[in-house]
């Protein structure tokens, strides 16, 4: 399992994802989730992915192969003229490697499946962001979902809710970002450190700060231990029934 988040804000786009992969509580694994691909001045995309590790490393590898050397049937998505357009060629790649992969053709529920948060922005539109299911459609955010979750969503999902605001600042949306992946670790072990979080400016067409939470990050400390003292001190506050 893994869980990744994806928000679009009116400042640009924040991602995050964990590392965690297992196939057992014995054999657990670190795989980076998170991939960019960057024109400077003309375009800046980010892809996370959650599900079948050799499904995931299969697309990636073949958007790579293919931003190399495209041709008419296998475009490239650094010359794609859009997002939508990028969205419908890497849709096209996941449903092509499940198709190959499992057994009988492709299958939503397959053990070959993975589910994808796109993001980014080519010149001459705004920032976008899409989830990209295993069966190969896509939806877009919005004003109404401004923000999608890969993987183990439950337990991160209600401070997103309840906090998200388009308007914030990065600053406030990586400490979002922050509690919401510490509650889904405390929750699941299946998701865990470190992560990865990738910023994007509106209209700056180049990425904009990378940085890997390690389980020694000062900063990721601060608020694992700080939102659990908040919440303490809210629960106490709050009236006793009367019986």
């Amino acid at each position: 399992m893994t869980y990744c988040v994806g928000m679009r804000l009116d400042r640009g786009l924040v991602f995050m994802s964990d590392t965690r992969t297992n196939a057992g509580v014995d054999n657990i694994s670190t795989f980076r989730k998170m991939h960019t691909w960057e024109v400077q001045g003309d375009r800046t995309i980010v892809l996370m992915s959650a599900g079948n590790l050799a499904t995931t490393q299969a697309v990636v590898s073949l958007l790579e192969e293919r931003s190399k050397a495209p041709g008419d049937r296998n475009p490239s998505i650094l010359e794609a003229p859009s997002m939508f357009q990028i969205a419908r060629e890497v849709a096209a790649t996941l449903r092509e490697v499940i198709g190959e992969h499992a057994e009988g053709g492709m299958r939503a529920d397959s053990a070959f499946n993975a589910t994808l948060i796109l993001g980014g922005q080519v010149k001459g539109s705004a920032p976008r962001l899409f989830l990209i299911y295993p069966e190969g459609n896509f939806i877009e955010a919005g004003a109404d979902t401004p923000f999608f979750q890969i993987g183990e969503t439950k337990y991160g999902r209600p401070i997103l809710v309840r906090a998200f605001d388009p308007k914030m600042s990065f600053e406030a949306a990586v400490k979002l970002l922050m509690v919401s992946f510490d509650s889904t670790i405390k929750a699941n072990l299946s998701v865990g450190l470190p992560l990865d979080l990738q910023l994007y400016e509106a209209d700056s067409f180049k990425l904009g700060l990378s940085r890997r939470v390690a389980p020694d990050d000062a900063y990721y400390q601060t608020i694992s231990n700080g939102w659990g003292e908040a919440l303490k001190l809210a629960f106490d506050s709050l009236p006793d029934i009367v019986l």
